[in-house]
């Protein structure tokens, strides 16, 4: 299902008579030079969402395991345009009350000045904590007095750069209960998102702009009963749409019904192994998204949902590894991007691919650990199994990273990529 796109069109023809020739005398012709201001589109978070010529990433630019090396304008120049090349036209990012969000919107702002052919959009979130987050003591019913400070600056930002801002999100994964060092209850950001409702309705933000937060399926009403709450229904009648996350690779271990080898499956060759077991880690997926469905059907509400995040991580020491799951590695995360992409695509679904580049900082205390390893490159640019046939097809030509062409990991050898894919252990069912 392909939204169709809402245009406003501007067209004026300025006629400019410099006097009488011989073309001016003749019947039907316009006299002087003709000036035509060209037709403008301006594209809204409605044209964007469930639209597939607008593909959304999850985009983090640090580089460093220090969280406190800010990517310069620069750096985040050099993403765009990779993310760009390959099609990607919205991104999904956080971090309002660092630099890092400003410079990116500064860094788009200034890749369209130079090129106007240049198209890109944000997804723009503002993170939400409870009050005491990250401490022994936690209180989950009140909330931070530093997310003032966060909405404030994330409409700032929106007002700054409204023809790049599309979206706002009140939060990331702020409800869901195994966040137990900072969730707040669906009260607080159902706040918030009124709050930035009424700035649209009084003019201070675009009318056009929409308004979600970006949580755990089981938040949002597809998990359990604890979740079912009156403020939840309230929050889902407020937003613009539902952006929900659904991780199969972090369920590989903690929910692990739908992965391995079954039964039936023993004598299949070890790649058709894993393409089944990654087509039932698809499905799974896609029934976290019907379970959010589902509930918000039952109370009545009719809003969209996409998909604010999932992915797959690549390399893991811990337990998506040999030791563990078996699920971290290039080869399976090149069949789910593809197969989550065709999915949504096919469904009229976006899909914010979690996510556009490792980043280190995730796991600062081991190299190796999942959480840096979600891109689809590595640090320094290399692209991942995903995206070797862009890069055959010289789709990065000329665009590097930290001054690294954008290369092949594995240096384009399958077969020693192979080596590190792991086939699935036998399923629990």
């Amino acid at each position: 299902m392909i939204l169709n796109l809402k245009r406003i069109l501007i067209l004026s023809t300025l006629m400019l008579s410099f006097g009488c020739t011989d073309k001016s005398n003749k019947e039907g012709e316009n006299v002087g030079a003709e000036e035509q201001i060209t037709e403008k589109q301006v594209i809204t978070a409605a044209d964007i969402l469930g639209n597939p010529d607008y593909p959304g990433i999850a985009f983090g630019g640090y580089r460093n395991a220090d969280h406190d090396i800010e990517p310069t304008v620069a750096h985040l120049k050099e993403d765009m345009k990779i993310l760009s090349a390959m099609g990607i036209k919205v991104v999904r990012t956080y971090k309002v009350h660092l630099l890092h969000a400003g410079n990116l919107l500064r860094a788009i702002s200034e890749l369209k000045r130079e090129d106007d052919s240049f198209e890109m959009y944000v997804m723009l979130g503002a993170w939400i904590d409870c009050e005491d987050a990250r401490s022994d003591s936690p209180n989950h019913d009140a909330e931070s007095e530093a997310n003032v400070a966060q909405i404030e600056e994330a409409v700032r930002l929106t007002k700054e750069f409204p023809d790049i801002v599309k979206i706002l999100a009140v939060g990331n994964e702020s409800m869901v209960k195994w966040a137990e060092s900072y969730y707040v209850q669906p009260a607080v950001i159902l706040k918030w998102v009124n709050h930035l409702q009424e700035l649209k309705k009084s003019g201070d933000l675009n009318k056009d702009l929409w308004i979600t937060s970006s949580d755990n399926f089981a938040s949002w009403g597809g998990g359990g009963t604890e979740y079912h709450v009156e403020d939840l229904k309230k929050l889902m009648q407020a937003v613009d749409y539902l952006s929900i996350h659904t991780y199969p690779v972090l369920d590989s271990h903690y929910n692990p019904d739908f992965w391995g080898v079954l039964a039936d499956e023993k004598d299949l060759s070890d790649t058709e192994k894993i393409e089944a077991a990654m087509l039932r880690a698809k499905e799974f997926a896609v029934s976290e998204y019907e379970s959010v469905y589902n509930y918000m059907k039952s109370l009545g509400i009719d809003k969209p949902i996409h998909i604010g995040e999932s992915g797959w991580t690549t390399v893991s020491d811990d337990l998506f590894r040999a030791e563990g799951s078996k699920a971290a590695d290039e080869y399976k995360e090149a069949i789910y991007y593809k197969s989550m992409r065709d999915w949504s695509n096919t469904a009229g679904i976006s899909l914010f691919y979690f996510e556009a580049f490792d980043e280190p900082w995730k796991d600062p205390n081991s190299a190796d650990g999942s959480e840096n390893h979600f891109g689809l490159f590595t640090v320094d640019g290399q692209a991942k199994y995903t995206l070797w046939e862009m890069v055959d097809k010289g789709v990065f030509e000329g665009l590097t990273r930290g001054g690294h062409p954008i290369v092949k990991t594995f240096n384009g050898d399958k077969e020693a990529l192979m080596k590190t894919v792991l086939i699935p252990p036998t399923a629990n069912k």
